[in-house]
């Protein structure tokens, strides 16, 4: 009888990952080893050198790697300072913890936002993953090169059938994929320590073909440049660390997982980008050391967006949980509506992110900066660190937050502010940038806005009217 009791206990804490209601402590099963594999997995991906490169467009080795280094920690910092505690102590994801902050309606704005976001993401990455697999066939020579581009739209599909498989039993079948495939993390240093040992004298030398003659203005852009894409972790963060026992035991591999692992790889597109002219490894590791450095490289590649999707993928299906329409739709049937979007467009517009990558990073700097902002002045300075759990899942009107009609006017406004300043520092399509971006970023002044903006308005109207649960 107790084994039957200890198999039903595994059962149910296999399901509940599977849905949005807070993880109870015996469901938070990961160990803080475990969830920085996921994280440092999930983090070494594609865009790691396609965000390299456009960082070594616009400086010197050295100071790339400085700026872009000091950038994703800093973004990471602040997605860690928004989400992790209050993900990392009720065991929810981050829409989830966006309930006090945009109400029990207005969740729906930063839902939508991180469906849109992973969505980019997991597009880029499976196309990436179908053009790369096409690649290696054509280099071990079981393809011709002239039929490869027919090849990927049917590597993409495999992918997304794997991403699928891997998903069926939840948040465990991310940590298998993780432990399997953080060995890629290992074979991006070892191409890192190639091309720099192989080139180091090209390296120091060469001049970013985009420089502006403004070195300030350089520096400034790539560290924004790695501020952006860290940002980008907010969607993914709540949903995984939440199996994380604690608060405690999730910010340091969130730091390190996430931050770290995506500032380290992206040396492979600074350098590549600086000397080759070229960020994808699979074309300059043939340069460096022939035709089967080049088939590690694309081996590399695979694997790494393979897993990093299936993380997104599962943050996704998660968040899909929160809309009513999605409460109780079969897990199956969740993924396959989470991954049939990104089958599409890896078949019928394969290189609709590509064209507009820079645009994209934009997109998730304008949104997600001030929604951090937002959190982290709500949480440390207006509630003090009091969250209620029971009022985050609590819709009803008497609920803490449901503020006006279940949406909070501050962070409305705060979110409308933040957007409009980051538009004004700098044009997301152009990169056309105003003063004082020079000095100041983007992202920084529009976290700061939200934050002040959500403060001054939830002190002059929504703490006045007694809404809000303060």
């Amino acid at each position: 009888m107790g084994v039957g009791l200890s198999a039903a206990a595994a059962d149910d804490a296999a399901a509940a990952d599977l849905n949005a209601w807070p993880l109870l402590p015996g469901e938070r099963t990961w160990s803080a080893w475990q969830l920085t594999i996921a994280l440092t997995t999930a983090g070494a991906a594609t865009w790691c050198y396609i965000i390299g490169e456009y960082v070594g467009y616009y400086l010197d080795f050295k100071r790339a790697v400085a700026a872009f280094a000091a950038g994703s920690m800093f973004g990471i910092l602040l997605t860690v300072l928004a989400t992790v505690p209050t993900c990392g102590r009720f065991g929810i994801d981050s829409i989830a913890c966006s309930k006090p902050q945009f109400g029990t309606r207005g969740w729906v704005i930063p839902a939508l936002l991180q469906l849109l976001s992973i969505f980019g993401w997991n597009c880029l990455l499976l196309i990436f993953f179908g053009k790369s697999a096409a690649q290696f066939l054509v280099a071990i020579h079981l393809v011709d090169p002239a039929q490869s581009a027919y090849f990927v739209p049917f590597a993409t599909l495999a992918a997304c059938a794997l991403v699928f498989v891997f998903l069926l039993r939840g948040a465990g079948g991310v940590d298998r994929i993780a432990k399997i495939l953080v060995v890629h993390v290992l074979v991006g240093l070892w191409m890192v320590y190639l091309i720099v040992s192989h080139r180091w004298a090209e390296l120091i030398s060469v001049v970013p073909a985009r420089a502006s003659a403004d070195p300030v203005w350089n520096f400034t852009t790539g560290f924004e440049l790695g501020v952006s894409p860290a940002l980008s972790w907010w969607p993914y963060v709540g949903a995984m660390i939440r199996l994380a026992p604690s608060g405690r035991k999730a910010a340091v591999p969130s730091m390190i997982g996430l931050g770290g692992s995506v500032a380290t790889l992206s040396i492979i597109g600074i350098a590549g980008v600086l000397v080759l002219k070229e960020s994808d490894p699979a074309v300059w590791m043939r340069t460096v050391g022939g035709p089967w450095y080049a088939i590690i490289a694309l081996l590399f590649v695979t694997a790494a967006n393979l897993g990093t999707t299936v993380a997104g993928v599962y943050c996704s299906a998660i968040g899909l949980r929160h809309f009513s329409l999605f409460e109780r739709t079969s897990w199956p049937a969740l993924l396959g509506l989470t991954i049939a979007p990104i089958a599409l467009v890896g078949v019928f517009a394969p290189d609709l992110f590509f064209a507009n990558f820079g645009a994209f990073l934009a997109f998730i700097a304008i949104t997600f900066a001030p929604i951090c902002g937002i959190q982290i002045i709500d949480y440390y300075v207006l509630r003090r660190g009091r969250i209620s759990v029971r009022a985050i899942f609590d819709n009803g009107r008497a609920g803490a937050y449901y503020f006006y009609s279940g949406v909070n006017p501050a962070a409305i406004v705060g979110l409308a502010v933040g957007i409009a300043l980051y538009t004004y520092l700098l044009n997301p399509l152009s990169y056309v940038s105003r003063w004082p971006y020079r000095y100041v970023t983007a992202s920084i002044p529009t976290a700061l806005a939200a934050a002040l903006v959500y403060w001054m308005v939830t002190r002059m109207m929504v703490l006045r009217a007694g809404r809000g649960g303060y």
